[in-house]
C-alpha cells in the first residue's frame, strides 16, 4: 500500500489539501491501493477557512514509492510562516534522501525551502508569493508562470486549485495516461497541464478542450494505445463518422488520432528506457512491431 502523507499547518488552505487530496482518494475508488495519512504537530489543525481539522501526530513508515505533500497556508503577508518543526524538516529530508517524493502545493513550497530541498533545484508557487520565496531562498530557481515543476525528486505546483493538476501528474507518472484521464473525468476536471513544461503528458496536454466525441476516442486509445485501432472502430466507439471524427480530433488537438496513438507510444517508450529496458523491448511493449518507428519517431522528436 503506497502512503499519502499530508503534512499540515496552521491555517493552510482547504483547496490546497482538498484538491490533491481527491485525486488521490479517487484513484483508491478506481482500485489503487493509497492510503492517504494526514500529519500534524498537534491534532487540532486549524484552517484559514475557519474549519478545524483532526490529524495523527506520529509520523507512519515510509517507503520510496511514498509521497509527502505539505498543502499551502494562509496569505501572502504570511508565506513565511508558521515555519516547521525541526522534526518535520527532518522528516521531509530524510524521506527525501530515501529516495521519496517531496510535493508542494501553493505556499507549501516555503516549507520545502525551510528544510533546504528547493537549494539548487527549479520550484514555483503562488504567482502573487514568487518574488518572496526567490529572495527567502536565494539558491532556488523560482520558474514563473508554471502550474507545477518536478526536479530530482521534489515537486511544486502553483496557487490553490493547481494541486490538482500536480497530483493528476504524478497519477499519470506513476499509472499511465489512461488512470489520470479517469480520475479526471471523475471529479470533472480538465486533465490539463502547462504545454511549456518538458516532462508535459501527451495525453494531459491534449484533454483541455470541450468536444465529448474526442474524448470518447482518446479514453479508448489511452487505455488500448499499445493495440492496433483502425479508424472505424475509434469513430463507432466515438458516436461519430470517421470523418467527422477525423474532422474533430485535427479541430480539437491538432493532429489524427494515430499521430495521437502515436505520441502515446512514444511517451510511455520513453519512460521504459529510462528505467533499464532496451530500445527493442520497450518498442515491443508498447506496439511497434520492431524497434525501427520507436527510433524514428524519437530522432524527429530530437531534431
Amino acid at each position: 500500500m503506497t502512503e499519502i502523507v499530508f503534512l499540515l499547518v496552521p491555517r493552510l488552505h482547504l483547496l490546497d489539501l482538498a484538491g490533491a487530496a481527491q485525486v488521490f482518494s479517487t484513484a483508491t475508488d478506481l482500485g489503487l491501493d493509497y492510503r492517504l495519512r494526514y500529519v500534524a504537530d498537534e491534532e487540532d489543525v486549524p484552517t484559514a477557512q475557519g474549519v478545524g481539522l483532526r490529524a495523527e501526530t506520529a509520523w507512519p513508515a515510509l517507503e520510496a514509492s511514498d509521497l509527502v505533500m505539505v498543502p499551502g497556508w494562509s496569505s501572502p503577508r504570511t508565506a513565511g510562516s508558521p515555519r516547521l518543526t525541526r522534526s518535520q524538516v527532518d522528516r521531509l529530508n530524510e524521506h527525501h534522501r530515501r529516495g521519496g517524493t517531496v510535493a508542494s502545493v501553493c505556499s507549501g513550497a516555503f516549507a520545502l525551502g525551510q528544510a533546504g530541498l528547493l537549494d539548487g533545484r527549479r520550484c514555483t508557487t503562488h504567482h502573487d508569493l514568487q518574488d518572496a520565496l526567490a529572495r527567502r531562498y536565494p539558491r532556488a530557481t523560482v520558474v514563473p508562470d508554471v502550474l507545477f515543476t518536478e526536479d530530482d525528486g521534489v515537486v511544486t505546483s502553483a496557487g490553490i486549485a493547481s494541486g490538482i493538476d500536480l497530483a493528476l501528474h504524478l497519477a499519470a507518472v506513476r499509472h499511465g495516461p489512461a488512470l489520470a484521464a479517469k480520475i479526471a473525468r471523475a471529479m470533472v476536471v480538465y486533465a490539463r497541464r502547462n504545454g511549456g513544461e518538458p516532462q508535459s503528458s501527451a495525453m494531459l496536454q491534449h484533454r483541455s478542450h470541450l468536444s465529448d466525441a474526442v474524448h470518447r476516442a482518446q479514453d479508448l486509445i489511452e487505455a488500448r494505445f499499445a493495440e492496433p485501432l483502425p479508424l472505424p472502430d475509434l469513430a463507432d466507439h466515438s458516436g461519430v463518422s470517421q470523418r467527422t471524427l477525423s474532422r474533430l480530433f485535427a479541430d480539437a488537438i491538432g493532429m489524427s488520432p494515430l499521430q495521437y496513438q502515436s505520441r502515446l507510444r512514444l511517451e510511455r517508450a520513453e519512460h521504459l528506457i529510462a528505467r533499464g529496458n532496451t530500445v527493442e523491448s520497450a518498442a515491443r511493449a508498447v506496439g511497434f512491431g520492431d524497434a525501427r518507428m520507436l527510433r524514428r519517431l524519437r530522432s524527429r522528436e530530437t531534431a
